[in-house]
């Protein structure tokens, strides 16, 4: 008998009937004698429906508000696969996230759990019964309702599965694992049997979308079985681990998002302490900054030596980084705060290129070759990140992709631990 954490998203629970499919694939495992948690986010399209919803009232809704609105669509989901559980035979019993519960900080909208008290769940599977837990959501110290950001439901699967010493995290999703990349962008794209946590963990904040980074993050952490399957075909799916595999490539995927914005603080005096009173804002209102670039600017009409500061956030906090950022430069002196929003950032990633040269003069030539400028560039031992104008990015990922040959199988390698057969 196995302990299962099982996670379905919001296209794999977007009718009855979905719902429906998936409590006869918990049965299975049931039937099998395997305990079952079960976490589910929101119906598809729900958690917009309900954004909109506020919109029309405010346009900057207050976060606290947002949380308990937001909430509710995981709670409409737990009710209606637990009904459809019992009714397939299977006794059930849903959980909000204060019940179970899963308590976090006050960051409403992008709050993290700080500790899980598991003994409810432990006492409804003693029972028998399959545990449906409301992904996404937690509770706070002081007894408010807070959500962990979008795609949350994997993270709260990930965190009770690490809190219950599950066997094993499954996420059940529309895909069937992770790819090299997007298949709708690049045809050829091939499924990855399996991922280091490592790659996975860049690709997830890099922009794949197969995995939220803080479940990764969590799995990585605790040591958590992953395993990426789809809801609707069966097959292995992407076995996600701490182990390398032995056909090692130099690049697994490629990452890219379009939901990059730009912003660039021009003649800046160059003094130290710069960065922080620029970024120490933009941190302070829980704004995530991604790539950083700072070079000295060609003004010299200034006393000091001037230095141009540029870095990207996400779209949605475009407008409240570029306010802050307004503030901070006028304060510093600097000559003009400028930004851009929808740019697209494309990344390289692959533990193995730490042991293979050249792979930025690869990349570089391919896009060259193409006619696609490089706004930014940002490199670490096992990614390449580039921002360019988005009209290019799917032409570039193609570049890419063919490039790098990540539609072939990868070559097997012979393990050193593993006598071939000459030698056997």
């Amino acid at each position: 008998m196995a302990l299962i954490v099982q996670k379905y998203g919001g296209s794999s629970v977007g009718s009855v009937e979905k719902i429906k499919r998936i409590a006869q694939k918990i049965k299975g495992y049931r039937d099998n004698g395997d305990q079952v948690v079960v976490v589910v986010s929101a119906m598809g399209g729900e958690t917009d429906r309900l954004q909109g919803l506020a919109e029309e009232l405010e346009g900057r809704p207050v976060a606290r508000e947002m949380d308990v609105l937001l909430s509710t669509g995981e709670q409409v989901t737990i009710s209606l696969l637990s009904m459809a559980l019992r009714h397939a035979g299977v006794s059930a019993r849903s959980f909000t996230g204060w019940q179970v519960p899963i308590i976090s900080d006050d960051s409403h909208s992008k709050a993290r759990i700080q500790k899980i008290e598991p003994d409810n769940l432990r006492s409804a599977l003693d029972d028998g019964d399959v545990a449906v837990v409301a992904g996404f959501q937690g509770i706070t110290e002081s007894n408010e309702i807070s959500t962990l950001g979008r795609g949350g439901s994997d993270t709260t699967a990930v965190a009770l599965a690490a809190a219950l010493g599950a066997d094993e995290c499954q996420i059940y999703t529309d895909v069937d694992g992770v790819y090299t990349t997007d298949p709708r962008v690049v045809a050829g794209a091939r499924r990855l049997e399996q991922i280091t946590f490592e790659e996975m963990l860049e690709m997830a904040s890099l922009g794949s979308k197969v995995l939220q980074i803080r479940a990764v993050e969590f799995a990585g952490k605790y040591g958590v079985p992953l395993r990426v399957l789809s809801t609707f075909d069966d097959g292995p799916g992407t076995l996600i681990t701490l182990e390398k595999q032995v056909e090692e490539p130099i690049i697994s995927g490629i990452a890219f998002t379009k939901d990059e914005a730009q912003l660039t603080v021009l003649g800046v005096p160059d003094k130290p302490g710069i960065a922080y009173s620029l970024l120490g804002p933009i941190g302070e209102a829980n704004i995530e900054v991604d790539m950083i670039l700072q070079n000295v600017s060609g003004d010299s009409s200034s006393d000091y030596t001037l230095t141009d500061f540029t870095f990207t956030v996400h779209t949605r906090d475009f407008d409240a980084a570029k306010e802050l950022l307004e503030k901070a430069a006028k304060d510093l002196g600097a000559r003009e705060v400028s930004g851009q929003a929808g740019i697209a950032k494309v990344s390289l990633v692959g533990v193995g290129m730490r042991s293979h040269a050249n792979v930025a003069a690869r990349m570089f030539k391919a896009l060259a070759s193409e006619g696609i400028n490089l706004r930014m560039i940002s490199t670490t031992e096992i990614k390449i990140s580039i921002v360019i104008e988005t009209k290019y990015l799917e032409l570039a990922v193609r570049a890419l992709h063919d490039e790098f040959e990540l539609d072939e199988e990868p070559q097997k390698v012979e393990s050193e631990l593993t006598p071939s057969a000459e030698q056997a």
